[in-house]
């Protein structure tokens, strides 16, 4: 007898032998870069569209009326789609940018590193650096980092 036998008697329900298995699906999460442009991508389109209805009306009005302010909005909402259209392209241009960037960075980044204080560092490059007498060199890494260390002769 279960614990929660009592509750099943009480709620008048009959457990369930066999629970359904859950299935936990795995969603691809995409980067925030790839969701900021789709974003500002979509938002850019609406805009141009909205515009571009927006500036049939006024010249259908500026036509009607033959009022040089209707004609001087209208082509102020000509420039401001055009605009928009341009920010457009500056953001594929600047998507792509990014993705080369990506793709261009260094897998591996060398780091030389000292432990050590400022005499030791004096005497290594008086006696070790300028005559080029390497003992030992270790390499190990941290994070991303490689790093090396060199032990000189004396």
């Amino acid at each position: 007898m279960s614990k929660f036998d009592e509750i099943d008697e009480f709620l008048d329900i009959e457990p369930i032998d066999n629970p359904k298995e859950n299935k936990i699906e795995k969603v691809e999460k995409k980067e925030d870069s790839t969701l900021d442009y789709e974003y500002s991508r979509g938002n850019l389109y609406s805009l141009i569209e909205k515009g571009q209805e927006a500036l049939n009306g006024i010249l259908e009005v500026a036509q009607g009326s033959d009022h040089p302010r209707a004609y001087e909005v209208a082509g102020q909402l000509i420039k401001s789609v055009g605009d928009t259209t341009d920010k457009l392209i500056d953001l594929q241009s600047k998507m792509k940018e990014l993705n080369k960037e990506e793709k261009d960075s260094p897998k591996t980044v060398n780091n030389a590193l000292f432990v050590g204080s400022t005499s030791e560092l004096s005497k290594l490059l008086k006696n070790g650096v300028l005559n080029n007498k390497v003992e030992k060199e270790e390499e190990w890494s941290h994070s991303k980092n490689l790093y090396k260390k060199v032990v000189w002769l004396d």
